[in-house]
This record gives C-alpha cells, structure tokens and sequence, in this order.
C-alpha cells in the first residue's frame, strides 16, 4: 500500500502498474467497503493502464475522522480522493454506491475536471430503507445479513465470496459503515446532472435491488454525455461478481471516449 498525507491525515491506496501506455484510472469503493472490491481490476487491468483504489477515510489502512454523515462525510472522502488523484495523476474515476456520490460529489461541490467518469452500482439519489438505517444502528449483524441477500450485493455468488465480504463489513466496523450508509441517504443530486460536461458511463448489474438498472439509465439520460451498461448474472458489486464483463466494458467505453 502507498498513501498520502493531507489535512491531517493519511489516506492509503493501492497502484497496480504493469506498463499500461494510459492515464491511471482512480478507483472508489462503497459503503463499509475497501480497496479491495477492486482486485480483479487491479489484478487484470494494470497492463492497460495504471489502476488506483484508495481507502477512504476509516476504511481499510486509512486514518478515520470524527465527522457527522452526509454532506459532511462526502466533503472529507472527496478530499481523500482528491489527494489521491492529485498524487498519481488519475483524471478518470470509477465510483461504486457510495464511492459514486463521492465522485459527483468531487466533480459537482469540488470543482474537479474528469476526463471521464465511470458510475457503477450508484445513482443520482441513494435513499436507503428505514430499516436497514435502524439495523444499522442497533442490529448490525442484521444489516450485514440483508446486504448478503440475493440480488444485493451479489446476484449468485459462491459461499467463499460471501464470507469474505461479510469479513470485509466487519472489519470495517459498525460505526463507519452506519456512517457511510446514512450519509447516503442524504444524497441527491438528480438536479445537477446537467452539470457534468465529462462523458459518463453508467454501468450496473441486471440483478442489483440495491441500485436498479433505472438509477442508471437515469444518470445515462440526464448527464450532458452518458451512456449505458447493463451486465448479465451481475448484481451491485458486478465488478467482483463479473469482472470479466465488467472489465471489457470499462475498457471499451475508456478507449472510444478518453
């Protein structure tokens, strides 16, 4: 792991470079997630171009911060990505869920200028289920359990995978991903779309209940420049559950519009 200091604190990330002749793409996780939803595309895309996943503030190796959820929360983990960016170079980003508000939330209140934008399992607005808030809050094991439900997080996966995310939430922590999940309910920017001149793919899996297919569309539609990917046997964390897919379509959409 790497990592870069600012405002206090130190945000960690991973490179993963075999010679790729392209601009490094910046990757962003989720709610209670880490770098580490990335390592398909930092096992099999690191020969195309650079490939960089941070761990925002209180994932993973990174510093946490004493800050409300919401707006708050978005402003300091968009910091953690601009440190990041500013420190390889990335002018493309790939946010899933939480990690695509932090995104909009970059370009739109933060001024940064992508090449291009990658949205996959995310939207525009991230309202969460009263439930799953309070879960969060009280019964964590519960909230944990839903999210493993089918067509959540993943669509069919095997029992390996799913015990290794749970183990990825846990490690994360009850506070941090309660934080992050309510600061997404806070989200909406469905008003500001017209704002993002970047060309934009949304990308989702076809099964994904967390973030459907029309949040998707939604952002395809009202982007100034956007386009739209639905992938097969996938759910929200399709770039885990179909990397292949997911890789091939992120690749094409990088060369035609970078």
């Amino acid at each position: 792991m790497e990592s870069v200091t600012h405002q206090g604190r130190t945000t960690a990330y991973r490179v993963a470079d075999r010679g790729g002749e392209e601009d490094p793409v910046l990757f962003v996780h989720g709610s209670g997630g880490t770098h580490e939803i990335w390592k398909a595309q930092l096992a099999r895309l690191a020969s195309e171009f650079p490939v960089v996943a941070v761990d925002l503030s209180g994932h993973g190796e990174s510093d946490d911060v004493n800050v409300d959820p919401g707006w708050s929360t978005l402003s300091v983990y968009a910091s953690d990505v601009l440190a990041v960016a500013e420190e390889t170079g990335a002018r493309t980003l790939v946010g899933n869920s939480l990690g695509g508000a932090v995104v909009l939330h970059l370009v739109l209140d933060r001024g940064f200028d992508p090449d291009t934008l990658v949205l996959a399992g995310t939207g525009a607005r991230l309202s969460v289920l009263d439930d799953m808030l309070t879960w969060l809050e009280g019964d964590f094991d519960r909230a944990v359990e839903f999210l493993h439900d089918p067509d959540r997080l993943f669509h069919d996966p095997g029992d390996r995978y799913v015990e290794l995310s749970k183990e990825s939430m846990y490690a994360v922590g009850q506070r941090v991903t309660s934080r992050d999940f309510h600061s997404c309910h806070t989200f909406d920017v469905r008003n500001r779309l017209g704002d993002i001149a970047a060309p934009t793919l949304a990308v989702v899996g076809e099964h994904d209940m967390l973030t459907p297919p029309w949040y998707h569309e939604f952002l395809a539609e009202n982007v100034r420049d956007g386009e739209y990917a639905e992938l097969e046997d996938a759910a929200h964390l399709a770039m885990l559950e179909t990397p292949d897919a997911f890789n091939e379509t992120l690749v094409e959409f990088l060369a035609e519009r970078r």
